[in-house]
């Protein structure tokens, strides 16, 4: 052992790890590490070795801990009995801590189709994650230290708390989500970076179409917010820009902005890292799939470099969940692959833009109510109700347990509802149901006093 090697080792940083820093040195990923994410690397190991032996072992490969038979994996009939279409080495078999090599090509592919404006050579090829929440998870373990600010509009998805503030003890810091005039509050936003930036660096979550308003910025919005980043970053800042696109593509309304704000991000300003988190699980109605994406954007960043930031973010996986799922990445890919994906994608896009337009409707009636107030929304699963004078937990339990409604309610102050899972023809009587309940809750209210 050379005295370099073992000067590394006692002070606990890899030679791995330290060879990745320095092409990664300078760059904005480097600014913004966390000492795990400095620390992070891929080994050289199992999963290095098999992937190694899969290129030049053409005799025998005693490295997978698999088993094969007749030179196939190893199945119980049963489950292959459910994926006629998928060969064993396409159900059962490990896939790659990257990820599915095709799909992740096939993904970049589609990031591009989605979002005109991305140069594909100028992005990392994405990862594959179990899921969008798995995702957020090893950004935060690449980028978030105790101590270090999120910042987040009013109304967020209170998952983020668990992965920021439980898991790695950061600060999560809001600002209000809505103006006065009912748009995107980018002024406030702005405030809050720059207030909240001792550090030097911030992550900011950007979630489009938003849960659990269901608001996505107009055209106009979207570029005011890019600049905003841009403004901060001329100031020195360093900026995690984190694009939480869950819910990508169900956009209802003409002057929504259509892609995400990674088209505005991702060759920005040399001092802001967008990362782009998304998937198949709302975008390709697969729920249960577990399977996401993440991929990252800097005008500075070199291919090298991407590649240097990808394999500590494959460390993260290794380290955690080692890969995702093999089955559903190939019903994706092959998904993908197929003629008729964007029409079948399209059908249920509009049934969506449908019910949402029989959502709008069914709230003109009671435009006058002051006890619920609906959000503006333009797009996504769901909106949400702001009340005054009304308890939406309250609400919530009477809702579900006299009328069997099931909605959800955030902070006892407001009301979500998913409108993506009620029947069209149900959606008026779902509404009448939801203010007549808040009605008669206001008015035994004030009978008791």
């Amino acid at each position: 052992m050379t005295r370099k090697v073992r000067h590394i080792i006692l002070h606990g940083m890899n030679l791995l790890a330290q060879e990745l820093n320095t092409i990664l040195s300078g760059s904005i990923a480097d600014h913004l590490f966390s000492d795990f994410g400095r620390r992070l690397y891929f080994p050289k190991g199992i999963v290095a070795q098999t992937a190694e032996a899969k290129q030049y072992a053409k005799k025998f490969n005693a490295t997978v801990g698999m088993a094969f038979y007749q030179k196939e994996p190893i199945f119980l009939q049963k489950i292959q009995e459910n994926f006629p279409k998928l060969t064993p080495r396409e159900t059962v078999a490990y896939a790659p801590t990257p990820g599915d090599p095709e799909l992740r090509k096939k993904w970049k592919e589609e990031i591009v189709r989605k979002n005109p404006a991305v140069d594909p050579d100028s992005i990392s090829l994405p990862m594959v994650v179990s899921g969008l929440t798995n995702g957020i998870a090893h950004t935060a373990d690449l980028f978030i230290d105790p101590e270090d600010t999120v910042i987040v509009p009013d109304m967020f998805w209170g998952n983020y708390r668990l992965i920021f503030e439980v898991r790695k003890s950061a600060k999560i810091v809001e600002f209000p989500f809505f103006t006065k005039n009912r748009g995107f509050n980018t002024e406030a936003m702005k405030e809050a970076i720059l207030q909240n930036s001792r550090k030097g660096k911030v992550l900011v979550m950007l979630n489009f179409p938003n849960n659990p308003t269901g608001y996505s910025p107009t055209q106009k919005e979207a570029e005011l917010c890019a600049q905003t980043l841009k403004e901060c970053a001329d100031k020195g800042i360093h900026i995690c820009a984190v694009c939480d696109d869950a819910y990508f593509g169900l956009f209802y309304e003409e002057e929504t902005y259509k892609h995400s704000l990674f088209s505005l991000l991702y060759n920005l300003h040399e001092n802001i890292l967008a990362v782009k988190i998304d998937g198949a699980t709302k975008e390709d109605y697969v729920w249960g799939f577990r399977i996401g994406f993440v991929a990252f954007g800097n005008p500075a960043m070199t291919g090298e470099q991407y590649e240097a930031l990808n394999k500590k973010l494959m460390g993260s996986i290794r380290s955690s969940i080692s890969s995702s799922s093999r089955p559903a990445q190939s019903l994706l890919k092959n998904a993908l692959k197929s003629p008729d994906y964007q029409k079948d994608k399209e059908r249920y896009s509009s049934i969506l833009r449908e019910r949402y337009k029989k959502v709008l409707k069914a709230l003109e009636a009671y435009s006058e109510s002051r006890v619920l107030v609906p959000f503006p929304f333009n797009s996504g699963y769901f909106m949400c109700f702001k009340a005054e004078g009304i308890s939406t937990e309250k609400l919530r339990t009477v809702l579900l347990k006299e009328k069997g409604i099931g909605t959800i309610s955030i902070q006892d102050k407001y009301l979500r509802v998913a409108f993506s899972s009620v029947e069209d023809e149900d959606i008026q009587e779902l509404y009448s149901d939801i203010y007549e309940t808040a009605d008669i809750i206001i008015r035994l209210s004030k009978a008791d006093r």
